[in-house]
């Protein structure tokens, strides 16, 4: 059953995640000395699933489902709710890592390939075919990543290659997202329930993996230090806020339009660590921000035109 949807509502919501988006590189990069991103990639999803609490009570008594829900899921649900936890786990250790290796303002930057990487997944499995113009757009932006990742020489003997990690982070949120998608809009599944059951699936293998290849004694250590817990209280919440308005930002707008509207998110990345860290920004990161901005408000253009003009017809 599809449910009413409000264009407003949803570039609301997607502008609270932009400045949302804009704040967690930089809380990412905030965890104390002598601690390992996998170790704050656990503790930041228990902090994520402890902020969820709240919403999933409120939602359990109005509704009184719970996890009685959960078990009502059908199968596909169910699995796509498995792999996208599974994604949504590497993604954030991925996340975590690329803020300290490539950086706060050049990670922030690279994420803002994902509606680059969503427009490629709509073609290929929703069949929503390009324009010209939205094709130009697309090398444009292709050619601004290349000029990040080479530090603004584009030679390839120049490539960052954490800032080429980085960009898989945006590649694994848009397979996530197009997946989620149309669960959002076609079941009863909250935004809230969606992202509890990918925090506890992204826990468990984040634990899997901390458990095989991480430092135990460090996780234990993490427990009791009240400054790395505050740091991963700080980027749970952030995150698990960002997550939920998203997934309710979908319901009334396309993944690529949501996306769309937080392309700005590296210019507040940047002034927040100008202004409250005193942080130098390089003249490269500077124009790559600007020439990705300016693809992506013209693909998104480019992409209302061309949705209009059959309505108009």
């Amino acid at each position: 059953m599809s449910r009413p949807s409000s264009p407003r509502i949803g570039i609301a919501l997607a502008f609270a995640c932009l400045l949302l988006l804009g704040a967690m590189p930089l809380l990412a990069n905030a965890r104390p000395g002598g601690f390992d991103g996998l170790t704050f990639a656990v503790w930041l999803t228990v902090w994520q699933l402890l902020c969820a609490l709240p919403l999933t009570l409120a939602e359990s008594c109005a509704r009184r489902a719970g996890t009685g829900m959960l078990r009502r899921w059908p199968p596909r649900t169910a699995a796509i709710a498995l792999l996208t936890g599974v994604i949504f786990g590497l993604s954030t250790f991925m996340y975590v890592v690329a803020a300290e290796k490539a950086g706060a303002v050049s990670m922030v930057i690279a994420l803002q390939a994902y509606p680059l990487f969503a427009a490629l997944l709509e073609a290929v499995f929703l069949g929503k075919r390009k324009s010209p113009a939205e094709l130009f757009f697309t090398l444009v932006m292709l050619a601004a990543l290349v000029y990040l990742t080479t530090a603004g020489t584009f030679r390839i003997a120049e490539v960052s290659w954490w800032s080429v990690f980085a960009l898989g982070i945006p590649a694994l949120w848009s397979v996530a997202h197009v997946l989620l998608k149309q669960v959002l809009v076609s079941t009863p599944i909250t935004p809230n329930q969606v992202t509890v059951s990918r925090l506890v699936i992204s826990g468990v293998f984040l634990l899997i993996v901390a458990a095989a290849f991480g430092d135990a004694g460090m996780l234990l250590n993490a427990a009791a230090d009240s400054a790395f817990q505050q740091a991963a209280f700080l980027m749970g919440l952030a995150y698990y806020l960002e997550l939920v308005l998203w997934f309710y930002a979908m319901r009334h707008i396309d993944v690529s339009v949501a996306s769309s509207v937080t392309v700005p998110s590296p210019a507040v990345t940047m002034l927040l660590a100008i202004f409250f860290l005193g942080e130098a920004i390089e003249r490269y990161q500077v124009l790559a921000m600007i020439v990705i901005a300016a693809a992506m408000y013209g693909m998104l253009l480019t992409g209302r035109r061309k949705r209009t003009r059959p309505a108009a017809a």
